[in-house]
């Protein structure tokens, strides 16, 4: 998404790639090398194995001689976000009330640049298995917050950009990987005020979202849940979740 420039003179070189060195881990590269670590961010070997050492020294990666990994101290950083974030504490009542209401889990997510992550959740009183993780990252094509987070944006032209140049990838059979068809979900969703999406991610698995906006019309997050699809059909399961997840969205309104 679009930023302000930064001064030059604010730049700190070394806290960017540091950050860059930390990013590069995934579960693709949970262990690398220095020569790995380096070609996956843009750094020489040396370099790399210098931010690497000193993440070491730090405690945020391990070693074993060869290869460096994640320790479980990099989630300080991130749960720090979850204790110091207003949001998050924000809707939680909300989130209690419309999950015992409907029975079903329900989330807040947000865009952390073109990336959908759930931020605030509350689950149902039954066992699920199509739940998502506090801080969890999925494709935003790909889901009904994610959908209709970007149904909402105010830059319609960014998103557009962005989905010409992103290659979306099959997560299921009935995964969305076209553009003109993403579009059109999109489209969809603005003109309906919500989105359904279906087997998208995993199979057997639906979503609804709706958005959340402020109290001068911003729009601050989504509201979604997640739902088997068993023997229940789409229009059934909008009539019994849809009017709880605006209502609850009409709640916060004045609360975000």
């Amino acid at each position: 998404m679009d930023r302000q420039p930064l001064d030059r003179r604010d730049w700190i070189a070394g806290l960017e790639k540091g950050l860059a060195i930390l990013e590069a881990f995934d579960s693709e590269h949970a262990r690398m090398t220095p020569s790995e670590a380096g070609a996956r961010t843009g750094l020489t070997r040396t370099a790399a194995r210098r931010y690497l050492l000193t993440l070491e020294y730090l405690g945020y990666v391990s070693s074993d001689g060869k290869q460096f990994g994640l320790t479980p101290r990099v989630l300080r950083v991130g749960w720090s976000y979850f204790d110091s974030a207003r949001l998050p504490k924000l809707v939680q009542p909300y989130l209690q009330q419309l999950s015992a209401r409907i029975n079903e889990s329900v989330y807040i997510s947000v865009l952390d640049e073109w990336e959908l992550v759930f931020i605030a959740r509350n689950s149902a009183s039954r066992v699920m298995t199509t739940g998502f993780v506090l801080g969890a990252r999925v494709p935003a094509p790909l889901t009904s917050p994610g959908i209709v987070l970007l149904a909402h944006w105010p830059d319609q032209e960014a998103v557009r950009r962005w989905l010409n140049v992103t290659e979306l990838h099959p997560f299921t059979p009935h995964t969305l990987t076209s553009t003109a068809r993403v579009l059109e979900t999109l489209h969809t969703a603005r003109a309906n005020g919500y989105a359904i999406v279906e087997q998208q991610l995993q199979l057997g698995v639906r979503g609804i979202a709706v958005p959340v906006k402020n109290r001068h019309g911003e729009l601050v997050a989504a509201l979604s849940t997640n739902m088997p699809i068993g023997k229940e059909s789409a229009e059934k399961a909008i009539l019994r979740v849809l009017a709880p997840l605006q209502e609850t969205a009409l709640a916060l309104l004045n609360v975000v």
